[in-house]
């Protein structure tokens, strides 16, 4: 399955093998240039481990290597919103 604008992705030496070190990576666009069946080339924004961005990208990398990242921290702190027990108040 092809990542979508937004995805936050964990790169790893599995999609590609300059990926010696793994990195988070979130995608702006997957371009739709022809290449080798199961490959594509990426834009988007190197992350850091608190998920800011810290430098853009283009990478080149096999499609069946890559791991989901993390949830955005708003998304998380959503989430525990919703599954929180409430509170008796009085």
């Amino acid at each position: 399955m092809l990542p979508r604008t937004g995805d936050v992705l964990r790169v790893t030496k599995a999609a590609s093998v300059q990926f010696t070190q793994p990195m988070l990576f979130r995608v702006i666009r997957v371009h739709d240039w022809q290449t080798y069946d199961g490959w594509a080339w990426l834009d988007g924004y190197q992350l850091n481990a608190s998920g800011d961005a810290v430098e853009r990208r283009s990478i080149f990398v096999l499609l069946q290597g890559l791991q989901p990242g993390f949830v955005a921290r708003n998304q998380r702190a959503s989430a525990a919103m919703r599954t929180a027990t409430p509170v008796a108040v009085g």
